[in-house]
């Protein structure tokens, strides 16, 4: 039953991509998608609560349906639900109803190949999934056809392809390293390599990791790895912008959280785990500067992707049951939280007709419920209390403690610090900022009215960010206990 659900699961945005290259009719094709999110989000709830009782391995070993891959695709599946309700009212702005069916065939094809890099149990399959989530969404980048559009989506293949490069360099170490334990021809499994990993040589081991986490870092947005993600993720349409930074950067994390647990076993965890809280204490770093000097609007979104993909990454650093814990919780929260801030931001820059924070003013008076929403996503995004991310972030910090890298999280706290002012700062000037009408902003306010497409998904949203702040639920921590007990297992 649990091969079928999963089959189905695959099979939905397989087919709505399908219908949509077959049918071409703008309104059908946006109902097709549609419906196709709401069949994945249905079927990834059981599925997440069921791989508890697994892990279940189909198609001899190359799919697996295990805990840590069941909670990304629960991530992407709530992103891709939150997106696609989003999409139906802001595509139309765009007035492109000819190549809608494009969009959404490939729309559908990104969800379908981040779903896909979350059960592959071969590393080399999962490095390939990876790899055409980056082909199919090279194309949504650049959908808008803007000059900006077009040179983002060519920097984000060339830097991610780089990347890329590096990560399959790595796994092509790893196994090597594996052959001199298991021989030269085996099956290149995450329990296999787990299983050999206590007798791989370590230095070949810890370049391989490096190598690993340098390429998949590229794709999760690390620092100094992110250069890609401001381009990408501010000249996507909106809809695509969450998808990138609320569903991508999980699926690529979680191969290195694999590659961690690997590292663990091989016994050179100290130093993989300390190399990957340096990584996100840079990213942080590199957030705070970018955001408190900011002017663009999804650039800010974009930068602060950056600032919470480096808190993941101390959290699965620090490690631990909190540790794991707490970035599983953050991720969610995140893919909720970023969802709507992008939603936001792409509402505003329609009533506005700008990317220019210093061109938003008076959001109060243009847009008062959306107004509201935003501002509290806002909150939520820098860690504020009683959101989601707060409760994540604070998990996370007593992790860093317990596990002995204080100097880890006094640079997180102190960035944490940095982020809220410059974030809400600019949020500030965008809702109390004094605006000068002219008849063209007039006239614009007056014709400008967002439908309840657009807002809808935000209510949904900040709804569960709230929930998640002020009570964590008994079953997701025990989902992320066994997540960590799964991990530590890896380690002799």
């Amino acid at each position: 039953m649990i091969g079928a659900l999963l089959l189905i699961m695959m099979l939905a945005p397989a087919l709505a991509a399908a219908v949509s290259l077959i049918v071409r009719r703008p309104r059908v094709v946006e109902k097709i998608n549609l419906l196709s999110s709401i069949a994945v989000f249905a079927l990834a709830v059981p599925l997440t609560v069921w791989s508890g009782r697994g892990p279940y391995r189909f198609l001899n070993d190359y799919v697996v349906l295990d805990l840590l891959g069941a909670w990304v695709i629960l991530c992407t599946a709530v992103v891709y639900l939150l997106a696609s309700i989003y999409a139906v009212g802001y595509m139309r702005l765009l007035e492109e109803d000819g190549r809608l069916w494009g969009f959404y065939a490939l729309f559908s094809g990104f969800a379908l190949t981040i779903l896909l890099s979350a059960v592959m149990n071969n590393a080399g399959l999962y490095w390939i999934a990876i790899e055409l989530t980056t082909l199919v969404s090279t194309f949504l980048v650049g959908f808008e056809r803007e000059p900006e559009s077009i040179e983002a989506a060519w920097k984000y293949i060339i830097l991610i392809s780089a990347g890329i490069s590096l990560a399959l360099l790595g796994t092509v170490l790893f196994y090597w390293n594996g052959s001199l334990v298991l021989g030269p021809s085996y099956d290149m499994t995450w329990d296999i390599l787990r299983g050999a990993a206590p007798k791989m040589n370590g230095a070949l081991a810890i370049l391989s990791f490096l190598l690993v986490l340098i390429g998949y870092g590229t794709k999760v947005g690390l620092a100094p790895m992110h250069a890609w993600l401001p381009d990408a993720h501010s000249e996507s349409p909106a809809p695509i912008s969450a998808m990138l930074s609320g569903a991508l950067l999980n699926g690529a994390m979680l191969g290195i959280v694999r590659y961690l647990s690997i590292s663990d076993a091989a016994q050179i965890g100290i130093f993989t785990r300390t190399t990957l809280v340096a990584f996100g204490v840079i990213s942080l770093l590199v957030g705070a500067l970018f955001i408190v000097r900011q002017d663009g609007i999804k650039r800010l979104m974009a930068y602060s992707s950056v600032e919470h993909m480096g808190v993941v990454a101390l959290g699965f650093g620090f490690g631990g049951p909190l540790g794991i814990a707490g970035a599983l919780y953050h991720m969610l929260n995140h893919s909720l939280n970023k969802s709507l801030m992008f939603f936001g931001a792409g509402n505003v820059m329609r009533a506005f007709g700008s990317k220019r924070i210093s061109d938003i003013r008076g959001v109060w008076t243009r847009q008062p419920v959306h107004g509201a929403l935003w501002l509290a996503g806002a909150a939520a995004i820098t860690g504020a209390p009683p959101f989601g991310l707060f409760l994540s972030e604070i998990v996370i910090l007593r992790a860093g403690f317990e596990h002995g890298f204080e100097w880890a999280v006094y640079a997180m706290l102190a960035l944490l610090i940095v982020i809220f002012i410059g974030f809400l700062n600019h949020f500030r000037g965008m809702y109390f900022g004094r605006e000068t009408p002219t008849a063209e902003s007039v006239a614009d306010a007056r014709h400008f009215a967002l439908s309840g497409w657009c807002v809808a998904p935000m209510w949904l949203a900040l709804a569960p960010l709230l929930v998640f702040g002020v009570w964590w639920p008994t079953d997701m921590w025990n989902h992320f206990m066994a997540v960590a007990n799964a991990l530590a297992s890896a380690a002799p």
